[in-house]
């Protein structure tokens, strides 16, 4: 298969556009991929976000819904950075911009959680509320 062919393929059945075979676009409907983990007092949230610092995030609460933003521009480089013989020739890596929201429950203690952003994943931890439980009460009969 020649490598136009593969690039047509992969084009159509991704949805993503090329355009001359050297910018790629990131698909319109890709978004910050995550996995969530459930222990007995705390959900896990952890996002695959490399090339990030954790400066560039954003995580905010407000009427019990998460919302995780990061935005990080691409880095423009002027003539006195590069060598006069030096240019790019490919760049694939693109910044981008992400935002993704989830609602969280009422059992979750908004107030304590907190996030890591080490080696390229975000980790949020959202500790459960601690459950008070009344004691037991003995009703009299009249």
């Amino acid at each position: 298969m020649s490598y136009q062919v593969l690039i047509s393929t992969f084009t159509q059945e991704s949805g993503c556009l090329f355009q001359q075979d050297v910018n790629i676009r990131i698909c319109p409907s890709q978004k910050l991929i995550y996995e969530c983990w459930r222990k007995t007092s705390i959900l896990i949230l952890l996002f695959v976000a490399p090339g990030f610092e954790k400066n560039d995030f954003k995580v905010n609460v407000d009427a019990n819904i998460l919302t995780v933003s990061a935005e990080k521009k691409t880095e423009e480089k002027n003539d006195s950075d590069t060598a006069k013989n030096e240019r790019q020739v490919r760049n694939e890596y693109v910044y981008r911009s992400f935002k993704r929201s989830f609602t969280i429950d009422e059992k979750i203690d908004a107030s304590t959680i907190d996030a890591k952003y080490v080696n390229g994943v975000l980790t949020l931890n959202l500790p459960k509320k601690t459950e008070v439980k009344e004691a037991a009460k003995e009703i009299t009969i009249q």
